[in-house]
């Protein structure tokens, strides 16, 4: 006879069977004020209520076994993903807007090779009737109108000279 296991699974009251005894026993437990409640041992033969399962007959534990699982229909398979993704489905229309976004994201993903250059290809004003939004064109220009400059370094180097941090 072999012996049962160290950690024992535990049956729905609690109960298992001690490795040491072989005996079915709930083991001892731990109150929430710390102290431990004793090992209790079960009578052999004994199952408490909660453990009794409910009277299935043959025929119900049959149709229990061979039952489908939730939600399926019988005879429905699911679709392909080959025959979803074909492109030759798609509308002149949605051809026409996937380029867009691929012209797009080519126009996002384009960035400067050399950051150090002089010449700057940001758009300007025009550009913002080109796609550029009006508010990043806004953005470059003041309220009034006028260009913004970028402050010099002595500008800045005059402003971090009165920030004084204590």
């Amino acid at each position: 006879m072999s012996k049962p296991d160290l950690f024992p699974k535990a049956s729905t009251a609690g109960i298992t069977v001690d490795p040491r005894t072989l005996e079915r026993v709930i083991p001892e437990s731990r109150r929430p004020d710390g102290s431990v409640r004793k090992q209790i041992k079960i009578r052999p033969g004994f199952t408490p209520q909660e453990d009794v399962s409910r009277f299935r007959g043959t025929r119900q534990a049959q149709m229990d076994t061979t039952a489908l699982p939730k939600g399926h229909i019988i005879g429905w398979a699911p679709p392909s993903a080959n025959a979803s993704s074909t492109s030759a489905a798609k509308s002149k229309s949605a051809k026409k807007n996937e380029k867009r976004k691929e012209k797009r994201k080519a126009e996002k993903d384009k960035v400067k090779d050399d950051w150090e250059d002089d010449d700057d290809d940001e758009p300007t004003s025009a550009g913002a009737a080109e796609g550029v939004s009006k508010k990043a064109a806004e953005s470059k220009e003041g309220v009034d109108g006028k260009a913004k400059t970028q402050p010099t370094e002595d500008e800045l180097a005059d402003k971090i000279a009165k920030l004084d941090v204590k």
